[in-house]
């Protein structure tokens, strides 16, 4: 991710010094800014800016209306908010496997819609694009809304088009793990008018009655807090203009190191759904023994399986039902009973067993990350 620094000190301090640090005022101008300028690079109509990625799916669930009695079909893996977030306005999420492109199997989709399907929610994982044609497809013939987890993909593209401004809504993350960082944050995007206004109305309780917004016949319900200051959004519009320069440096380098690992035959470079534009770069073992072994040759990080609650066999909380109370409990709403089992997305969990991510090395020359990938193709 984009290093915090000197310019980021120097925006927060520009924002504290105009004494206007909510977002709302005449003076307030930094989320404004950020908001055009983000909706410019993604071509969404509409970005508000929020506290963080998952209050970014929660606000976009409630703008699409998606509540009690609803499925949301979310990939087997993610982070544990994909899953949470439906679970926060009432609906409950059905798993679906992933295919080697670590990314929401298409196919597999097909077989989980039920009637009381709602939404699906694509995640979009270490910068690898889902295949949003297929998806975009699939909602289209069975009438549903899609919601594009794209924390992890800020600034990515996807055949041309930027992810999170591809489906219905989208969601990215700005915290300390992501493209942009300011440690936490988020944002909605969407292009629907009334999705923007009922995301801005569910994430400030009162954003109905700021005389300056369009409400787009929008009637007001009771919502949250999301607001973010004037100071986050200062940094978000220094980090924005990092994060396009940092993935094409990301995209060069998978260009370089992708064909020298090719050449083995101790494993395949993953499959990836738009291969022009990729900047995520991961091996694929034959089985879980080779994946542990290639994680002892320089450059090889983590093997997925051990991503913690990335996988869906780690997410307790959603595989009991449990919820802060049992009266606000969704699976008791829902028309069906739904079911999870240790072992329900077999596939995922092999393919996670047997996938290694690959360092870039951004901050090495390229001919140490050309011995690095010979090294680790054997």
């Amino acid at each position: 991710m984009p290093a915090m620094g000197f310019r980021e000190w120097i925006a927060a301090g520009r924002a504290i010094a105009d004494g206007q640090l909510s977002r709302y005022g005449d003076d307030a101008h930094f989320t404004n800014s950020f908001e055009r300028a983000l909706s410019d690079l993604t071509g969404a109509r509409h970005v508000l800016t929020v506290t963080s990625g998952t209050g970014a799916l929660i606000a976009a669930l409630a703008a699409a209306g998606i509540g009690p009695g609803d499925e949301v079909l979310v990939p087997a893996y993610t982070w544990m908010a994909t899953p949470a977030a439906p679970v926060m306005v009432g609906a409950v999420p059905v798993l679906v496997d992933i295919n080697e492109t670590l990314t929401i199997d298409p196919e597999d989709i097909e077989r989980k819609i039920t009637p009381y399907t709602r939404a699906i929610m694509p995640v979009h994982m270490i910068n690898a694009p889902c295949d949003m044609d297929a998806i975009m497809a699939i909602a289209k013939k069975h009438g549903l809304v899609v919601i594009e987890d794209a924390c992890q993909s800020v600034g990515v593209t996807y055949k041309g088009r930027h992810l999170g401004a591809i489906g219905d809504l989208g969601a990215f993350s700005f915290n300390k793990m992501k493209n942009m960082n300011i440690g936490e944050g988020g944002a909605v995007l969407t292009s629907d008018d009334k999705y923007f206004a009922r995301a801005r109305s569910y994430h400030d309780l009162g954003a109905m009655i700021r005389g300056h917004e369009e409400r787009y016949n929008e009637p007001e319900f009771v919502g949250v807090n999301m607001k973010v200051t004037e100071i986050q959004t200062a940094m978000l519009g220094v980090q924005l203009k990092k994060v396009q320069p940092m993935l094409e440096r990301m995209r060069k380098r998978r260009a370089l190191m992708a064909p020298i690992l090719a050449q083995s035959k101790d494993f395949r470079v993953t499959p990836h759904n738009d291969e022009a534009s990729a900047v995520s770069l991961t091996i694929l073992a034959p089985s879980k023994e080779a994946a542990i072994a290639l994680q002892e040759r320089r450059g090889v990080w983590n093997r997925l399986r051990d991503s913690s609650k990335h996988v869906y066999t780690n997410w307790e909380p959603i595989l009991a039902k449990r919820t802060f109370h049992p009266k606000m409990n969704p699976w008791a709403w829902a028309k069906r009973e739904i079911t999870y089992t240790p072992d329900m997305c077999a596939r995922t969990l092999d393919i996670l067993d047997r996938t290694c991510v690959v360092n870039l090395g951004l901050n090495y020359p390229d001919f140490m990350m050309r011995r690095v990938a010979a090294g680790i193709a054997g």
